[in-house]
């Protein structure tokens, strides 16, 4: 009897739990897949938003450079109507002339407010403050403590409490006698 070499049998068994591990790992790498494909598509539309917002920014931004002085100027028109009206009627009367006048600083006031454009002008006895006024000059007073003002030269104004002009102001300085010396209680 010759024996022929005889192969082991092939187990079947254990062919199956590979074929059935290969499908459950082929599963998970196509839903792993399916999930970064879901991530990279919300990561996209992500970074699209982003980029549309931007540009609806820097859009809003430029408009905002460019009438943004709209409403003050809107505010200014009837003004110069005024002046131009009061000036026409100038040569008629004197009397007209000045209501002309007081009705354009009416309107031009209103403008101001509506700008948010506030006046800065300190009574007189006021304390100095270099964060609104500007001493103009410094003068002896005999009534007046040293650094209050003692007259407004011209008015500031202020936009949204930001200095544009400060007030132009006179300021009070210690009284001197005659040898040069500042009084003082001692004297």
């Amino acid at each position: 009897m010759s024996q022929t070499p005889s192969h082991p049998p092939e187990d079947t068994r254990s062919d199956e739990p590979a074929s059935a591990e290969e499908k459950t790992l082929d599963k998970l790498l196509a839903e792993a897949q399916a999930r970064i494909d879901e991530q990279r598509d919300a990561w996209l539309r992500a970074v699209a938003e982003t980029e549309n917002i931007r540009k609806r920014a820097q859009a809003d931004i430029a408009a905002a450079h460019k009438f943004g002085v709209e409403r003050f100027a809107e505010g200014l028109l009837p003004v110069m109507d005024s002046l131009e009206a009061a000036l026409g009627a100038a040569a008629d009367s004197p009397q007209v002339l000045r209501d002309g006048l007081e009705l354009t600083l009416r309107q031009l006031k209103a403008a101001f407010q509506k700008a948010n454009l506030v006046e800065i002008a300190p009574a007189a006895g006021a304390r100095f403050d270099p964060h609104q006024h500007q001493a103009m000059a410094a003068v002896e007073a005999e009534n007046a403590t040293p650094n209050s003002i003692v007259a407004v030269v011209l008015k500031g104004y202020s936009l949204h409490d930001r200095i544009v002009r400060p007030a132009l102001v006179t300021v009070a300085k210690a009284l001197e006698n005659k040898g040069g010396i500042p009084i003082s209680d001692g004297n």
